[in-house]
This record gives C-alpha cells, sequence and structure tokens, in this order.
C-alpha cells in the first residue's frame, strides 16, 4: 500500500476535467428532474393517474421499475431517474478504474512505478479510492440537492447511498475483469457485459409483475437500488449486500495482484499465428476493432429487440387507461404514441452509438500512445492511411451497429404486428438516419486527435453533453441555442424524415474529419 497516496494525487490530476464532469451531470440531472417533475405532477391526482398507469404497464417497468410511491415527489424522481442514474454511476465506476489499472498496465507505466518505492496493491487501492470516492460523493451531492428542494432527509440519503452502491459494485467489479485480461478493452468489456447482464435481470424481473420471476432483481445490483425503497420505506439494510458485494469483489482483486506478474492478466492470452497474414493497414485495424465492432453490434441488437418488445405495449397502455386515451387522441391517437415511441428510442440508439464511434476513433490515440503507431508509420505506410484505416470503423462501423439496433427493433415489432416485411426496412432505415449525428460526435473526435492530441479525453465530455442536452435539455428548459448544439437535436424525427438536415450534419462531420486528416499529417508523434 505505500505509495497510494501519491498515485490517489496523480489519478485525480489526470482525470481533473472527467470527473467533475460525471459529477456535474448526475448531481445536476438529479436536481432537474426533480424541478421538471415537480411542475409536471404539480397535484395528486395527476400523480395517482401516472402511478397506475406506470405500474399497469410492463414498458415502464421494464424501463424505468415499479413506481412505489407516486404520493411524493421523492418517489416520482426515485422512478424517473433512479435506474438511470445507476447505469451511469457504473459505467463511471467502470472506466476510471481500468484507466487507472489495465490500461496502466497495458502501456508499460504501472512496471516503471513498481521499480520505485511503490507498494504491489498501491496502483488498485489508488483507483479503488479515486472511484469508489467519487461514487459517494456524487451520492452524498444527490441527497443534499434533494434536501435542498425540501424532500425529506432520509429519503434523500436513502436514494443517495443506493445511487453510490452501485458505482461501489462497479469499482469491485471493474478492479476484478481488469485482473482477468492483458488489454484494457477486454476488461471493459466484460465489465459492461455484467452490467448489461444484470440489467437485464432487472428488467425482466420488474417486469415479470407479480405473478413471475420478480427475484430476478435481487441478482442484480440496480434492481438493489429499488428494494431500498427511498422515500417510501427507507430500508437501509438492503444497501448491507452492495457493501458485502464490493468487499468481497475487492477482496478478491488484491489476493489475484500478488499471484500474477504485473502487465500479464489471470487468463493466458492467446499466441498469434507462426506466420502473419497481416499485409495492410486496414487488415491491423481490423485485426484490432473487430472484436469491439461485433459486440456492440450484439449488443445494439439486443437493445432493438427489448424495445421492440415493448412498442405494441406502448399503444395498448391507451387502451388500458382512457384518460390517457383522450390525451393521446388530441395528438393523433395511439398511432401518433408509437410513432412518438420509436423516434425517442432510435435517438437514443443513436446516442449509444456515438460512444462506439468515439471509442473506434480514439483506438487511434491508444496506439499512439502505446509506442505501436510509431514503428508502423516508419514503413512505407502513410499518416493519411493508417487514420483511414481506423476512421472507416467509425463511418462504416457506425452503419452496421445502427442497423442492428434496427434489426432487432424491427424484426420483433414486425413478428408481433405480423407486418415484418413493411416494418423491417423501416425501422432499419430509422435507425441509419441517425448516423450523420453520430458521425458529427466522432468528427470532433478525430478533430482533437489530429489537432489537440493532448484533449482528446474531451471527447468523451462532448458524448456526455450530448447525451444530456438532447435528452433532457427541453426538460431542464435551456435556451434552443443550447439545444441546437448537439447534433441529434436536428436529426428528423420519425416518421416525418427530410433529407436537408442529413446532407448538413453530413457536411459538418466531413470538414471535422478532414481537419483531424489534415492536422494529424502535420503534427510529430506524442505520448
Amino acid at each position: 500500500m505505500i505509495g497510494t497516496r501519491h498515485l490517489v494525487r496523480l489519478a485525480l490530476r489526470r482525470d481533473r476535467i472527467l470527473l467533475p464532469i460525471w459529477v456535474l451531470f448526475l448531481v445536476g440531472v438529479t436536481y432537474s428532474t426533480t424541478t421538471a417533475l415537480e411542475e409536471l405532477y404539480s397535484s395528486p391526482e395527476s400523480r395517482a393517474l401516472l402511478g397506475v398507469t406506470a405500474n399497469a404497464n410492463s414498458a415502464f417497468l421494464a424501463m424505468l421499475g415499479p413506481l412505489h410511491d407516486w404520493s411524493s415527489l421523492g418517489g416520482l424522481v426515485v422512478w424517473r431517474w433512479g435506474v438511470f442514474s445507476g447505469l451511469f454511476i457504473a459505467i463511471m465506476a467502470m472506466l476510471v478504474v481500468t484507466r487507472h489499472t489495465r490500461a496502466e498496465e497495458e502501456a508499460g507505466r504501472t512496471e516503471l512505478i513498481a521499480a520505485t518505492v511503490v507498494g504491489r496493491h498501491a496502483p488498485l487501492a489508488a483507483a479503488v479510492l479515486v472511484a469508489g470516492g467519487t461514487s459517494l460523493l456524487i451520492g452524498l451531492l444527490q441527497a443534499l440537492a434533494l434536501i435542498g428542494k425540501d424532500l425529506d432527509a432520509a429519503g434523500a440519503f436513502a436514494f443517495g447511498l443506493s445511487t453510490a452502491s452501485v458505482g461501489l459494485v462497479f469499482t469491485g467489479v471493474s478492479a476484478l475483469t481488469a485482473q482477468l485480461s492483458e488489454n484494457s478493452r477486454v476488461s471493459n468489456a466484460v465489465a459492461g457485459g455484467f452490467l448489461g447482464v444484470t440489467y437485464l435481470f432487472r428488467a425482466a424481473g420488474d417486469a415479470a409483475g407479480e405473478s413471475g420471476p420478480q427475484w430476478l432483481t435481487w441478482l442484480s445490483p440496480i434492481g438493489w437500488t429499488e428494494h431500498v425503497r427511498s422515500f417510501g420505506d427507507d430500508r437501509f439494510w438492503v444497501l448491507l449486500l452492495p457493501l458485502t458485494a464490493f468487499a468481497l469483489l475487492i477482496g478478491l482483486s488484491s489476493y489475484i495482484v500478488t499471484r500474477r506478474d504485473v502487465g500479464l492478466g489471470l487468463l493466458p492470452a492467446r499466441l498469434g499465428p507462426a506466420h502473419g497474414t497481416i499485409g495492410t493497414p486496414f487488415g491491423l485495424a481490423w485485426r484490432l476493432q473487430k472484436g469491439s465492432l461485433i459486440g456492440w453490434s450484439i449488443a445494439l441488437f439486443g437493445v432493438g429487440v427489448i424495445y421492440g418488445s415493448v412498442a405494441q405495449a406502448v399503444g395498448q397502455m391507451v387502451q388500458d387507461n382512457p384518460a390517457l386515451g383522450q390525451i393521446v387522441q388530441t395528438i393523433g391517437g395511439a398511432d401518433a404514441m408509437v410513432d412518438a415511441f420509436f423516434a425517442t428510442v432510435t435517438q437514443l440508439l443513436g446516442l449509444i452509438t456515438s460512444i462506439y464511434l468515439v471509442q473506434a476513433v480514439l483506438r487511434l490515440r491508444s496506439e499512439e500512445t502505446s509506442f505501436r503507431a510509431e514503428p508502423l508509420l516508419a514503413t512505407p505506410v502513410s499518416r493519411w492511411g493508417w487514420v483511414a484505416s481506423h476512421a472507416v470503423f467509425a463511418l462504416a462501423g457506425g452503419a452496421v451497429v445502427l442497423a442492428a439496433a434496427g434489426l432487432g427493433l424491427g424484426l420483433v415489432y414486425g413478428v408481433q404486428t405480423d407486418d415484418l416485411g413493411g416494418v423491417l426496412p423501416r425501422m432499419v432505415g430509422t435507425a441509419l438516419v441517425q448516423l450523420p449525428a453520430a458521425w458529427v460526435v466522432a468528427g470532433v473526435a478525430l478533430a482533437l486527435f489530429g489537432l489537440f492530441p493532448q484533449l482528446t479525453g474531451v471527447s468523451w465530455a462532448v458524448v456526455s453533453v450530448s447525451l444530456v442536452v438532447t435528452l433532457l435539455g427541453p426538460a431542464l428548459q435551456l435556451d434552443q441555442w443550447v439545444i441546437d448544439l448537439a447534433p441529434f437535436t436536428h436529426v428528423p424525427k420519425y416518421p416525418d424524415i427530410t433529407f436537408g438536415p442529413l446532407a448538413w450534419l453530413t457536411g459538418v462531420a466531413v470538414v471535422l474529419l478532414a481537419a483531424g486528416f489534415a492536422g494529424f499529417r502535420r503534427r510529430d508523434l506524442t505520448t
């Protein structure tokens, strides 16, 4: 443990931009969601109607979980934001732990640090302290934000601690996955897969209803936050489950650290072929990026299947609730509500896909800082050719991922409505409409790589801001010019697709990509 304090300071210095963004994002959305729900559901009658609708519809139950207490504003906040707050803090914890453990070993910096007076457990301890401490800080500030809105203090701290507990669990999960593989991307993929599986357990358990396997929610850390029942029963004892899981995962990770060599994983790396078969930059990029592309395509196909399976329930909800049906008739009936559902879902799928695109582009920076780009560029491989070999995965690969999402969406909904031939191509096309906006986000990442390589981490801030502004900008009552900054705001909504906005979004993306290519051609390689 010697040297842990210094490594914590180093990690905080390196994350001095990203961590405040995560904190402000999660706390700010908590506060703004509370404000928006207070205005939207100001009367007891409107809250009671929401409660009946939310708990009777499997689509709402799968996406947001049950609404335990609709009589209080705090209960509405927990229902509307609790699941997503847990998802985001889990992603934050995973990225931070992997960045300061496995990624450091992969880059060779941990070996240099280990040659000094630093304990064997210090890098892992520092990463756990930073990620776990940030999770607790977010939970505390969320509680204070809710108390600032005159909500019950016990319920506010129950909500904040339950959110922080998800961060602690996935801090432990990432600490363990960082010991398994030699590659940071594999570590993140395994931890992300665990998050996806546990999310599906929660969604399936909630959507099953009282007669179904609700016990599945007890297998999910996010499900544990629901069982705390903040602003209701405030069952603090449930928090013992994530604390126990955190302690066991960290203990197991600490044991494995002393049983393996620095730079190696618990799982043996596969040996390559005896004779090399890669002869082009694109072949090498395909070798490096194909796993990520396949994984994202399968994951987005699964997300599309989930949303496609609940689309019919959205229309059924109108029939089950006459009061809601009267409201929906004013906007075009149940079909209009289903169209609005697909418009929101495909926009969300586009935002998620932009994460893959940025990840594909930043692979360039990872290759550069790991000293693998320098020997490659010492050969006749041109700089433009090398950049293009990876950028093609952000451009064409993004289309593949979005098409997979649309395929899952249309396949399930088409079978449900007995119109597979008509629905399937329409859903694939609707998903692909999001591609130009995702290209703009990828273009920002490539422009930063080419012009300001030390600031490539800002690309993730661009993704986060786009997500918040696109999804929550109207609810937060942001100025229109702020909302217009997000590229996904300008994507035409299903079913009214027009090609004008898509053309100029593509033009902006081309300019940004060209700036990235030109910038990299003129600068030196940096680490």
